[in-house]
């Protein structure tokens, strides 16, 4: 029950730390959830998890690198496999002999075997950890490949190279040549074993189908069960799980690419479980990290024999160390050499070099290895400085962390339009943008039942484009004049408050009609609202919910419509449209373009317009097709929400434009639910 109740607190973290980051976008999502794992372990009555590193790799590594194998374009791999074996093999064992020594002659009490374990447990950059900055931050398409394609080889070096320095620093024993070619045997036999396990496994997959097993349930087992079986069976034979799991990822992509055409409905059930299994992975491999991380830091802490200022002051100056020899060696190897696939002016390029340096974080698979450090050397004695070693290691993870999340954006920042044409023709596009993005959710929703009134919805959508893209019209305002809108929009409300309950009072309309109507603006309230007033709103009606329960009302406005009702729900917005304009019209200053007054007046004008107009043209439609166009309208604007959040998350709008997006949709939506409700 215990680790049940773990399990679910980690999910809930991994929830609620998405939810934050929907509000911060700024702060990457796996700082917000190691800081949520940490908070977890720390308050009263916290949860306290233990890492078993063999289990860890398993269990967390194995899936993600057979996934990012998979993903990973193999034509990219092959062409950047020179600079991939000079980063993923050849800079980590220059981490190894540079940062161990240098941890050896400043922290003396750690052995030169033991620092050299330390070094080379720092040296594996975190394909998970790469792959989440990445959403956020636009590196180089070509750089990005080299990070990915360094972080699937560099664990299995990295992890060689910990293995034998920490054997040496057990048993006193150490052999440069059985080292090499122990290293040679494990790395080539990993991608080997992966690759022929796969093999395996695919004509496995094959013969099911030929026996005419074709379900696509079980085809989807045994694609989850690959990356285990690969990881377990190579680390049994004794070369590396990791890359074989990576191997096994990329010759199930080529195999995959073909079964998609036999099996089409197997890419959709492939693509949505391993979404939902990752979204899970990658959050709890950082979730976990958070874990650990109180009781790391505690121990040295408390400890009196150690000076906490200086203990972080050699953190700082590891990862510093790191990051210098990481520039240096990828400035000696760019020079004259194409690493990155673009001209050699382009190679040696700072900008670039500085990316490839602060690119290269540490994760999990870090902390997992230094927590695979034995308690006890083969002689009995406790291991040397073994808690010091797993701190440092969480210090040098938590920077490398922090410094790519707050300079990679300010390096790779894209030039923002100066110009007032340039300006208005990039929010232009943003609006498209958002709007196709609507269209291509509608697509997606279109069947036989639905058909007509899917496409009537795109047309609106379509037109709405077309007349952007002829007028060119930009960005209304931002500021200050959008909140002074938004209240000058609430008070329009209020005025057709009133004018409603002045004609309910003089019998000129039935109770019936008025609170239909007062429904909808209520709802149109919501819509418009800002977040305050969002609350004050729901509360509201929460309260009137709960009175129409308790009084049995909770159904008398949704009685069924007849035209006549229609007609004089119509006929009574056409009234309140009217008084609004009346009593808002002499406040305009015909300032266009920054009085609020005058985009309120100018919206209720094109109401009582398009009603008189559709007063006369009107047609009787099946309920049935009303309400499917409500439930489009519906699906339509929370696509184009999806969108706006998706482009600032990944840099390319900053929050003003966003926020802008934003009430560009919330107006349309509150136009989309009147003419639905009016007809």
């Amino acid at each position: 029950m215990e680790v049940f109740i773990i399990v679910l607190v980690l999910l809930v973290v991994i929830g609620v730390s998405n939810v934050i980051y929907r509000f911060v976008p700024f702060v990457p999502v796996p700082l917000i959830q190691i800081v949520l794992g940490a908070c977890v372990t720390v308050i009263p009555m916290g949860i306290h998890l233990p890492l078993e590193p063999e289990l860890f790799f398993i269990l967390f590594i194995a899936p993600l690198l057979y996934n990012d194998g998979k993903h990973t374009p193999r034509e990219e791999l092959w062409r950047l496999r020179a600079p991939i074996l000079v980063l993923a093999v050849g800079l980590v064992f220059a981490t190894v002999f540079v940062v161990g020594y240098t941890i050896h002659w400043m922290i003396p009490a750690i052995t030169l075997p033991a620092a050299f374990g330390l070094a080379a447990i720092l040296s594996p950059t975190d394909a998970v950890a790469v792959s989440a900055l990445a959403g956020r931050i636009h590196l180089p398409k070509s750089l990005m490949r080299l990070l990915e394609g360094e972080a699937l080889m560099n664990d299995a070096s990295g992890l060689v190279a910990f293995k034998f320095a920490i054997a040496a620093a057990v048993t006193g024993v150490f052999s440069l040549h059985k080292a090499a070619l122990s290293f040679l045997v494990i790395a080539i036999g990993g991608l080997l074993v992966g690759a022929l396990l796969a093999f395996i496994i695919i004509g496995i997959r094959q013969l099911l189908r030929r026996a005419g097993l074709e379900d696509e349930t079980m085809h989807m087992l045994l694609q989850l069960l690959t990356p285990f079986l690969l990881y377990l069976i190579a680390e049994e034979i004794g070369v590396s799980g990791i890359l074989a799991a990576v191997a096994g990822g990329i010759v199930h992509a080529i195999e995959s690419e073909r079964l998609e055409r036999d099996m089409p409905k197997l890419k959709s059930v492939s693509t949505n479980t391993w979404s939902v299994i990752l979204f899970i992975l990658n959050g709890l491999v950082f979730v976990i990290l958070g874990t650990q991380i109180p009781d790391v830091t505690s121990v040295i802490f408390e400890d009196p024999g150690f000076n906490n200022v200086v203990v972080l002051g050699y953190a700082v100056v590891i990862f510093a160390l790191l990051l210098v020899l990481r520039f240096v060696w990828t400035l000696l190897f760019t020079r004259g050499w194409r690493i990155f696939g673009a001209s050699k002016k382009e190679d040696a390029d700072f900008k670039v070099l500085a990316m490839t340096t602060i690119s290269g974080v540490r994760g999990a698979v870090t902390l997992a290895g230094a927590f695979s450090i034995p308690l006890f050397l083969q002689s009995g004695e406790l291991f040397p400085q073994r808690d010091l070693i797993i701190f440092l290691a969480a210090c040098v993870i938590l920077l490398s962390l922090l410094t790519a999340s707050i300079v990679l954006p300010l390096i790779a920042k894209k030039r923002v339009p100066e110009g007032s044409a340039e300006k208005a023709k990039a929010e232009q596009e943003w609006q498209i943008k958002v709007m196709r993005a609507a269209i291509r959710e509608l697509q997606q929703e279109t069947n036989e039942e639905n058909e007509a009134a899917v496409a009537s919805v795109i047309g609106e959508y379509q037109r709405m484009i077309q007349q952007l893209e002829i007028k060119g019209v930009p960005f209304k305002h931002t500021g200050k004049i959008n909140q002074e809108e938004l209240a000058v929009r609430i008070e329009a409300l209020a005025i057709e408050r009133n004018y409603v309950k002045e004609r309910l009072e003089k019998g000129a309309i039935t109770e019936k009609h008025a609170e239909f109507y007062n429904k909808m603006l209520d709802q149109l309230e919501l819509i418009l609202a800002n977040r305050l007033h969002l609350w004050v709103m729901l509360f509201k009606r929460m309260k009137g919910r709960l009175k129409e329960v308790l009084t049995g009302s909770a159904n008398s406005w949704r009685l069924a419509f007849t035209e006549q009702d229609v007609n004089a729900i119509r006929g009574l917005k056409l009234e309140c449209g009217q008084a609004v304009i009346e009593q808002m019209g002499p406040l305009c200053t015909k300032d266009k373009m920054n009085d609020p007054t005058e985009w309120v007046v100018a919206h209720y004008q094109q109401v009582v317009n398009r009603i008189k107009k559709t007063s006369i043209q009107r047609k009787i439609k099946e309920p049935a097709y009303d309400e499917t166009r409500k439930e489009l309208h519906w699906l339509a604007v929370q696509a184009e929400r999806y969108e706006v959040q998706n482009l600032y998350e990944q840099g390319k709008i900053d929050r003003g434009q966003a926020s802008e997006l934003r009430r560009i949709i919330r107006d349309r939506e509150a136009s989309m639910y009147e003419q639905d409700e009016l007809g």
